[in-house]
């Protein structure tokens, strides 16, 4: 699951006159959104339901439900073994929520609810206004994935690709924009395979681009597959996509990608690479490694290492195997665990050193950021640059929901910190 189905279940209990607490034992109703990709994503389940459980020791118990793809996965298992839990819904069925928490109050008994109708939730859910108020906000338009790479629960547990009207996804934009979004950033579990009616993702970003409010448009996790010619040609048509582009490669070895049935090469890959930065040479991008899939040779790794070295990410997220039942590669035989962990060390270092060259490269730089929002000090805001860093910087005056040039001067591994760089507003908003 992700941010945006979670603001769309808070949007749904609305209704029912539900609303959200910070504080933990003022709740009546305890929904924990779920996502299976995650390490360890089921102990985690029963962790914080056992949380909630010391919570309410002496107190009326809350209704306890889990919702999404460990849901889906899980099902009637989470019921069994954790009988504290009320009700088990699939990312698919979330938008029965109310009627759902209406039974459990009334016939105080267990549900399970994991329909794929993904067509039902979504046309539930285009009635339903977006309260969401969010500077950079997030919109599902794709759901689901045809590609069944060996490591992956997601075509078990969201189901086939599915996208939304671009009508309805336009209209959703429209009324995020009203609600204050800047950018808005396009969610999916294989985002440029959206596909409606013909329509491709690039159609979708030439539409949203006709809203005038909306500055910047952002999408991510994508397929090297699904990479097509008219997207490629989007990064040069349009100034409101941000240069910044999640493109997941999982291993640089094509044994690897094989074993994966990732249905794509290394070759074919970096050639992706090229065509994006020959229409648009500030490109940057980011990726996501799997270290120690069964069968990886220390060649296998190296492949792995020169590939970073060759596209320099500036962002690389690397997780270890993780075997999930139900998938082909639960039942591949795992390498050593002691060599795959200390091949991940290996690995985020080397990711690291790269990341930190590009960072102190960007200082004394100016950089375009979008403000988001206040910081622990009352003149510091936080924002995001074309690229996604995250910057800081001070001033008196509200920066919330602006576009401020802004000079870098110092940094760490996750923060840049810079002063506005322009004369004029510097004196409008001096700090």
């Amino acid at each position: 699951m992700n941010e945006y189905d979670s603001n769309r279940i808070s949007d749904l209990v609305k209704k029912i006159n539900y609303k959200k607490t910070k504080i933990l034992s003022d709740a009546d109703c305890y929904i924990l959104n779920t996502c299976h990709i995650r390490e360890k994503s089921t102990e985690k389940v029963y962790h914080d339901v056992g949380r909630v459980k010391k919570e309410f020791r002496n107190k009326k118990k809350p209704t306890v439900i889990i919702i999404g793809c460990v849901a889906q996965a899980e099902g009637e298992i989470l019921l069994q073994k954790e009988k504290y839990i009320d009700a088990v819904i699939g990312p698919q069925s979330y938008h029965q929520i109310n009627s759902i928490i209406k039974k459990i109050e009334k016939d105080k008994e267990k549900i399970i609810s994991s329909d794929f109708d993904v067509i039902e939730k979504f046309d539930n859910l285009n009635t339903k206004k977006n309260y969401n108020n969010n500077i950079s906000s997030f919109l599902t338009i794709q759901e689901g994935c045809d590609k069944f790479c060996k490591f992956c629960v997601v075509p078990y547990t969201r189901g086939p690709e599915f996208s939304r009207s671009i009508a309805e996804l336009v209209r959703e934009s429209k009324e995020l924009v009203k609600n204050g979004a800047k950018e808005i950033i396009l969610l999916g579990q294989n985002v440029n395979a959206f596909n409606y009616e013909g329509h491709k993702l690039s159609n979708l970003i030439n539409e949203l681009s006709k809203i005038d409010d909306l500055k910047r448009i952002r999408y991510t996790t994508s397929h090297p597959k699904d990479f097509s010619e008219d997207l490629i040609e989007a990064h040069k048509n349009f100034d409101k996509l941000m240069p910044l582009i999640h493109l997941p490669v999982q291993s640089g070895s094509n044994k690897i990608l094989k074993k994966m049935n990732r249905q794509h090469t290394i070759e074919e890959y970096l050639n992706i690479i090229d065509k994006l930065k020959k229409v648009n040479p500030s490109i940057q991008f980011s990726s996501d490694f799997i270290i120690g899939f069964p069968g990886e040779s220390d060649r296998d790794f190296k492949d792995s290492l020169e590939l970073v070295e060759k596209v320099k990410f500036i962002n690389s997220y690397s997780f270890i195997f993780s075997p999930r039942p139900g998938t082909p590669a639960f039942q591949l035989e795992k390498i050593d665990e002691k060599i795959s962990k200390e091949r991940l060390i290996i690995f985020q270092n080397f990711c690291e050193e790269i990341k930190l060259k590009y960072r102190k490269e960007l200082l004394k730089k100016t950089s375009n950021v979008l403000f988001e929002n206040r910081v622990g000090k009352k003149n510091e805001f936080f924002g995001r640059d074309m690229f996604s860093n995250s910057v800081i910087t001070k001033s008196e005056k509200d920066l919330t929901g602006e576009i401020i040039e802004i000079k870098i001067l110092s940094g760490n591994q996750n923060t840049l910190f810079g002063k506005i760089c322009n004369e004029s507003l510097k004196k409008e908003y001096a700090a």
